[in-house]
């Protein structure tokens, strides 16, 4: 029986490549650490990591947003909110800090996942890691993972037979170097996308396993299928009595915008009211949900004070851009639905630590001013051409196949709300991320606001204790660089109501930060000067003590400095 026949259910036969399921990718002489008699009961919990991709920190509806989010809003209400959880600022450098527990830099992916010649920089997991499921998977879990990887090297894709390839019109070599898949990583099944910006009706590096999927059905839609992909593993999974790890990789809602026209209907109002109205409702209920203090946390001014909604020529646009955002969130969290139902219908729930966050900020992108390359492609399957409308044309309302774009500044600064900035950038707006936790059977106050601050490095030395697993010092023969991450199991237990880890750091693109517990060093570029902030009175990023308090800017960037150094932020390509 093939892979794809054996894991998923009809609907997903119809566009899954029958393929191997990678265990031949596996290091064979791996035997499990955590062996336990047939008959005894593992009792160590079940883990589910989910990821969004450009969410805002205030998109989803327990985070003070008007997107339709129950399935998530449940996980909350019944488990814990943190106000104060911080990503990498960027997709790729997140997921290897995820992945491995290392920042970005260490793992090899400091920038994009382009080998840029530098130790920091090679494009792809470095040898001296070892990712979260290969350490579970040691540890007697089984493993496996749905949706955008994108921490496999990948190279710009230009001229006309690349384009080409691009819009699934001809056929070419594996996306990657099939040793970097998922499934050689750790990972016992996978399908999912290997590079990092897809069409949600027709993806590009779709993968079964190693294998390519070729061609999808009509009625194709990216999230469903990734979410159907989770639930079949569930399935899977509960056939036997090892634990399980699960990684689901949402590309909801980044770029481009695209959803199925009956979700994008529910939203097409409620954007009309435009980007400082929406801001100042959402800070209204993020305030009111306690999910942060008005008098710590006060609304920063929207960025584009020039710009009135009232004099908006392109307002039809924004607002379905916005909409189509908003459809996209959605439609995510009824597929996060329905992983929780076949959790809760297998009995399962109760003893699984579900982990749900965003890759970074909202993003202010306009991929349409990029034009076809690269990752966009610039015709679909059959033919039709695509359209990147940079003056927002009405004739090309975002939403469809054939139209590539993305929300832009306006409504990222909305999406972020209360912080300033967005994606790529180190302020608040662009690295702290809603961060859910849920596990029925080890959270006794349910449904609280956890304000210690954490960061995405801290997940796999969570999972590892979780587990009962140390970080490995050495994995199949390699020397494995340390982990910077700290466990977070005591503050998500109520054990503990300290900062998860007091020294936290940022690199990226030159935009650079140093958090120290309450004490931030943020600069915007490499040619800004250094800001600094006290986060218990100005969580917004306000008020810029860099001239009053000196000193404790010195010794903040004295501290990054010292970071940079040990996590190979130098030498910078």
């Amino acid at each position: 029986m093939s892979y794809s026949t054996y894991f998923l259910p009809k609907k997903l036969n119809r566009f899954m490549s029958i393929g191997l399921c990678g265990a031949l990718a596996l290091n064979l002489s791996c035997k499990n650490a955590a062996e336990t008699n047939e008959d005894q009961e593992d009792e160590r919990p079940n883990i589910v990591v989910i990821m969004a991709d450009d969410l805002g920190f205030s998109d989803l509806g327990s985070y003070g947003g008007e997107i339709n989010t129950p399935s998530l809003d449940r996980l909350a209400e019944n488990g814990l909110r943190f106000n104060s959880f911080y990503n990498t600022s960027r997709c790729c450098p997140s997921r290897a800090a995820l992945l491995t527990g290392q920042y970005p830099h260490q793992a090899g992916i400091g920038r994009m996942t382009m080998d840029m010649g530098k130790p920091g920089y090679r494009g792809t997991l470095d040898s001296n890691t070892v990712t979260i499921a290969e350490a579970l998977k040691l540890a007697g879990y089984q493993t496996a993972m749905t949706g955008k990887w994108h921490v496999s090297e990948t190279n710009t894709l230009n001229n006309e037979a690349q384009l080409k390839w691009l819009s699934h019109q001809e056929e070419h070599d594996a996306f990657s170097d099939t040793l970097t898949y998922p499934t050689s990583r750790g990972f016992d099944k996978y399908y999912g996308n290997i590079w990092g910006v897809v069409d949600y009706f027709d993806p590009f590096s779709l993968v079964n396993g190693t294998e390519q999927v070729k061609e999808v059905p009509k009625d194709f839609y990216y999230t469903d299928a990734i979410g159907d992909t989770a639930v079949a593993y569930v399935d899977d999974f509960v056939q036997k009595k090892d634990p399980f790890f699960l990684y689901v990789a949402h590309c909801a809602p980044h770029w481009p915008l695209m959803a199925p026209e009956e979700e994008i209907a529910k939203y097409k109002d409620t954007f009309t009211k435009g980007w400082r109205q929406t801001r100042e409702d959402r800070y209204k209920r993020l305030v009111e949900k306690g999910i942060l203090q008005g008098d710590i946390a006060k609304l920063s001014e929207f960025m584009f004070k020039d710009l009135n909604w009232e004099e908006n020529v392109n307002e039809k646009w924004d607002s379905q851009a916005m909409a189509v955002h908003a459809a996209m969130v959605d439609r995510m969290d009824q597929n996060i639905g329905k992983l929780i139902d076949k959790l809760e219908e297998t009995g399962e729930l109760d003893n699984t630590v579900i982990f749900f966050m965003s890759d970074n900020g909202a993003s202010s992108e306009r991929p349409s001013q990029y034009g076809p390359g690269f990752d966009r492609a610039g015709q679909t399957r059959d033919g039709r051409e695509v359209a990147f409308p940079v003056d927002k044309s009405e004739e090309a309302l975002p939403g469809s196949q054939v139209v590539h774009s993305g929300i832009g500044p306006q409504w990222a600064n909305t999406a972020n709300t209360p912080f300033r900035y967005w994606k790529a950038r180190v302020y608040e707006g662009g690295i702290t991320s809603p961060f859910i936790v849920h596990w029925p059977k080890g959270i006794k106050e349910k449904g609280i606001v956890k304000t210690q601050a954490a960061h995405i490095i801290d997940i796999m030395p969570t999972i590892l204790d979780l587990a009962k697993v140390d970080y490995p010092e050495k994995f199949e023969g390699r020397n494995i660089t340390a982990t910077e991450g700290k466990s977070m199991l005591p503050v998500i237990t109520g054990a503990s109501e300290e900062n998860v880890n007091d020294v936290l750091f940022w690199e990226h693109f030159g935009s650079r930060a140093l958090r120290k517990g309450d004490w931030k060093a943020v600069k915007l570029d490499g040619n800004s000067n250094w800001e600094l902030y006290n986060l218990a009175e100005d969580r917004t990023e306000l008020n810029d003590l860099a001239a009053t308090n000196p000193e404790m800017l010195e010794e903040l960037k004295a501290e990054w400095d010292k970071l940079a150094k040990k996590t190979d932020v130098f030498p910078m390509p």
